[in-house]
C-alpha cells in the first residue's frame, strides 16, 4: 500500500478557510437572487420612505432587468460552488488519496445543499424586501462587472431558443394590469390577508371601466314616475309617498318624459306658496331631463356626476327609447355594496333559504346576488337571473322547470306572462351533479 501524500497542516487550514469563504459567497448568491426575484416593484416602492429613495432606486434598476441579474447571480454562485468543491476535492485525495474524492463529494453536497442553497434560500423568502435591500447595493455592482459577459450568454441562450422555436415574448403575461391587481386580491382574500368586503370593493372599483350603465341601472318597469298631467295635489302626494327624491315627469306616455322632478324643490316651492299646491307650476320646478347612451361605462359616467354636479340621469338605447334611469349611488353600490338608508325598500328581492340557496325575485341583478352570496354566477350574457335561466335554457321556461348550470340548481316558481318573477336558486350538491 502507498503511503497517503502528505499535506501541509498551514497549507490544509488555508484551503479550508477558502472553501469556507466560496460556501459563505455561495449562501450570499443563492440569498440575494432569491429576494431579488421574488419581491416586487410595487413593495419596494412602498417601502421607499423607510429605505430611502436612493435604496429603492437601486433595487428597482436591478428588477427591471431581472434576466441579467439572474444570470450574473448564477455566475457567482457557480464559480464559488465549484471552486470549493474542487478545492475541497484536492485537500481530501492530498489526505485520503483515491477515496478522498467519495469524500469531497459526500462532504460538499451536504455543505452546499444546507448552507448555500436551502437555509439562505428559505431567509430570502420569507423576508425578500430586507434581503434584497442588502444585499442591492453589491448585486448592482456584479452586475456592472459581468455586464458583457452576461449580454453575450444572453444572446446564446436566445438563439439556442430561437432554434427549438421558444419566443422569450410569448412568456409575457397577457393579463392587463387591472386584471393582475384584482387577480392578486383575490389570491389574498383566499389566503386570508384581505377581507371579502375589502377585496370586492376594490373588484368593484376596478371593474368600473369595464361595466357600463345599462349593468346597474334601475329597468324603465321598475321605474316611479308622476303624470305631469295629473292635479298639482296629486303629484305632490306622489311625491312625498315615493322614497326617491328624484321623480321623472312624463306626459302622454309614460316613455315620453319631460322633466325630473326633485322633493327638496317641490317642497321649497309649497312652503313659499304657503301650503298652496293647486297654485304650483310643477313643470316649472322640475330640471332638465340628462340622457345618457346605455353603452357608456361607469368610469366615465361616474366622472360625468361629478363634473354636471348631478346624481340623476335617464338612460337610452341606440333608438332613443328610454331603457331606465341610474343615479350616483348605484355606480358607488358597484364599489361599497348596497346603500341602504331609512327611506329604502327593506325587501331587496333576495330570501336566504337553511339550505344555503336563496328564493329570489327574476328582475335581481346577477352581480348584486354574487356580492351578496359570494357567488360566482357569469353576468356576462345576461344582467338579470331570469336572464341568465333564459339564456341558458334558450326559451322561456315554464313554472316548475328545473335547470342545472354553472354548478348551481334553478328552478323556476313563479311565471308572469313571458316574465320569470320568482325562482329558487341552490348550489348543486354532488348528488345533484352526479344526476
Amino acid at each position: 500500500m502507498d503511503p497517503l501524500p502528505a499535506v501541509g497542516v498551514s497549507d490544509f487550514w488555508l484551503d479550508i478557510g477558502i472553501v469556507v469563504i466560496c460556501i459563505v459567497l455561495s449562501a450570499c448568491f443563492s440569498s440575494a437572487e432569491t429576494a431579488l426575484t421574488a419581491t416586487s416593484r410595487a413593495r419596494i416602492h412602498a417601502m421607499e420612505k423607510v429605505m430611502g429613495a436612493k435604496r429603492v432606486a437601486t433595487v428597482t434598476r436591478l428588477l427591471e432587468s431581472r434576466a441579467r441579474l439572474i444570470g450574473a447571480m448564477l455566475l457567482g454562485n457557480n464559480i464559488a460552488n465549484i471552486g470549493s468543491s474542487a478545492l475541497m476535492t484536492s485537500v481530501l485525495v492530498g489526505v485520503f488519496g483515491d477515496r478522498g474524492v467519495l469524500y469531497a463529494t459526500g462532504i460538499m453536497t451536504f455543505l452546499l445543499l444546507v448552507f448555500a442553497e436551502v437555509m439562505p434560500k428559505t431567509i430570502a423568502i420569507n423576508h425578500p424586501e430586507r434581503v434584497s435591500f442588502f444585499f442591492g447595493p453589491a448585486a448592482s455592482v456584479i452586475v456592472a462587472v459581468f455586464g458583457p459577459l452576461l449580454k453575450g450568454v444572453e444572446v446564446i441562450v436566445q438563439g439556442i431558443l430561437m432554434v427549438f422555436g421558444v419566443s422569450l415574448s410569448e412568456g409575457r403575461s397577457i393579463l392587463s394590469g387591472h386584471d393582475e391587481l384584482k387577480s392578486t386580491v383575490d389570491l389574498l382574500h383566499r389566503e386570508g390577508g384581505v377581507e371579502r368586503g375589502d377585496r370586492d370593493m376594490f373588484g368593484g372599483l376596478l371593474d368600473l371601466g369595464n361595466l357600463t350603465v345599462e349593468d346597474v341601472m334601475i329597468h324603465r318597469t321598475k321605474m316611479r314616475t308622476i303624470n305631469a298631467d295629473l292635479p298639482p295635489q296629486e303629484i305632490v302626494r306622489e311625491a312625498l309617498a315615493s322614497p326617491h327624491t328624484r321623480l321623472p315627469l312624463w306626459r302622454g306616455q309614460p316613455d315620453d318624459i319631460v322633466g325630473v322632478l326633485h322633493a327638496k324643490e317641490l317642497l321649497r316651492a309649497l312652503n313659499e306658496a304657503h301650503g298652496d299646491a293647486a297654485s304650483l307650476t310643477i313643470e316649472d320646478l322640475a330640471f332638465e331631463t340628462w340622457f345618457v347612451p346605455a353603452t357608456t361605462t361607469l368610469r366615465d359616467q361616474l366622472q360625468a356626476f361629478l363634473k354636471r354636479k348631478l346624481h340623476f340621469a335617464l338612460v337610452v338605447d341606440e333608438y332613443g327609447e328610454v331603457m331606465g334611469l341610474v343615479t350616483l349611488e348605484d355606480i358607488l353600490e358597484e364599489i361599497v355594496g348596497d346603500i341602504i338608508d331609512e327611506h329604502d325598500v327593506a325587501a331587496q328581492g333576495v330570501r336566504l333559504q337553511p339550505d344555503g340557496g336563496v328564493i329570489v325575485e327574476g328582475s335581481v341583478p346577477i352581480r348584486d346576488l354574487n356580492r351578496v352570496m359570494n357567488w360566482s354566477l357569469p353576468d356576462d350574457e345576461a344582467t338579470t337571473i331570469a336572464g341568465l335561466v333564459i339564456h341558458e335554457a334558450q326559451a322561456i321556461p315554464e313554472t316548475g322547470q328545473i335547470f342545472k348550470f354553472h354548478g348551481f340548481r334553478f328552478e323556476v316558481l313563479r311565471k308572469t306572462r313571458n316574465l320569470l318573477a320568482q325562482l329558487r336558486v341552490s348550489p348543486m350538491i354532488p348528488e345533484d351533479d352526479a344526476g
